[in-house]
């Protein structure tokens, strides 16, 4: 392995980490504000649909992991 191909791959790695950060910051400030209201604050409903909220992005998340998983190779 020479130098440049060195350099290519830290560049890389250096790369997709600053990526991956950008879209993750930018999907956040898409979603809106993270001001949530606390447990006794909420309604019954509130807190059932705040709870199926988490367990979606809990699912998204964890889809997200396995196709990155998938498509490495």
């Amino acid at each position: 392995m020479n130098a440049n191909q060195i350099v290519t791959m830290v560049l890389r790695m250096v790369m997709r980490r600053l990526v991956n950060r950008s879209v993750n910051a930018g999907l956040n400030k898409a979603l809106g504000p993270t001001h949530r209201a606390t447990r006794e604050e909420m309604s019954q409903a509130e807190r059932s649909q705040d709870q199926s909220a988490r367990q979606a992005g809990r699912r998204a998340r964890q889809a997200a992991r396995m196709v990155r998983r998938m498509t490495r190779f």
